[in-house]
């Protein structure tokens, strides 16, 4: 089993990084998709690739060397910086929403309300909306008496399995992980299923039936949507007591997630996939690569 999820973390690890940093550069190279999507498509791939280095390489290090230990200042860095990448990525999906929003119920005052003001606007808040959540909840577990029990039945650190070793009773810091972190989670995530299905009601009295187009549209951001709060919910809003199931749902949240996001923003995306191929041309020439 060891070398099992060795391997298995390995490999979606490094589509991880070659996935993400590949958005990012073909984001970046290519004119045609400087627009605000891109834009906000390349700053959450950044996070989610900070989301994945925040325990992936810590994993494959533990599974490889049988050494699982980590010290106690590494294991509050992990949490916070968790947290930080994690409500940053809500952010940017809420941000990625409005603008879907804008460009399909208002597409002739779409670059007027896009702007690339309004975009690093959203990135700024992005950043200070995460290290509040983060901060907010990380001040109460860090100054936790930890003088008993010191093993986290876990792949990594986090607030509910950390929390169960502590010398104190946690119940009133156990409601404010739940409403942190737990009901955070499942307001965002009802929030913008309503905002989609909001848009494709808007869509559909516009253009008498049909709504193929927006529907292709959303069902990327959608799909993303699904895959990264399910195991968010599950793990926050009823954190307590935990669950041998929890601390497998990572791998979904840090592990396939990531991985399948480029998949799916590519195969998805026509723009990407004609851009992509533009890079891959630049990259090895017109005819490929010669002796």
């Amino acid at each position: 089993m060891h070398h099992f999820l060795f391997w298995f973390f390995s490999v979606f690890y490094m589509g991880i990084i070659l996935g993400k940093l590949f958005i990012v550069l073909t984001v970046i190279s290519d004119s045609h998709l400087h627009s605000p999507m891109y834009f906000l498509l390349a700053n959450l791939s950044l996070l989610d690739l900070g989301l994945s280095s925040t325990t992936v390489p810590k994993t494959i290090s533990d599974l490889f060397t049988d050494c699982n230990i980590i010290s106690f200042p590494k294991c509050m860095i992990q949490i916070f910086f968790i947290h930080v990448m994690g409500g940053g990525e809500m952010v940017l999906l809420i941000a990625m929403a409005y603008d879907r929003y804008t460009a399909i119920c208002k597409p002739l005052h779409y670059l007027t309300i896009m702007s690339p003001k309004m975009c690093v606007s959203l990135l700024v808040t992005a950043w200070i909306v995460e290290i509040i959540h983060a901060v907010f909840q990380f001040v109460f577990v860090i100054n936790l008496p930890f003088c008993g029990p010191n093993e986290v039945d876990s792949f990594y650190c986090d607030f509910p399995r950390v929390m169960k070793l502590a010398c104190v009773d946690t119940y009133k810091l156990e409601f404010v992980i739940i409403a942190n972190s737990g009901f955070i989670s499942m307001a965002t995530f009802f929030s913008l299923i309503i905002s989609y299905i909001f848009i494709l009601v808007t869509v559909w009295k516009r253009s008498s039936g049909d709504l193929s187009k927006a529907f292709l549209t959303l069902s990327t951001h959608i799909t993303v949507v699904i895959l990264f709060f399910m195991p968010c919910m599950f793990l926050y809003v009823w954190p307590f007591p935990t669950t041998s199931l929890d601390k497998y749902l990572f791998t979904v949240d840090f592990a396939i997630t990531p991985l399948l996001n480029p998949a799916i923003y590519i195969l998805r995306n026509k723009d990407m996939r004609v851009a992509m191929r533009r890079l891959c041309k630049r990259i090895v020439g017109p005819h490929g690569i010669s002796k």
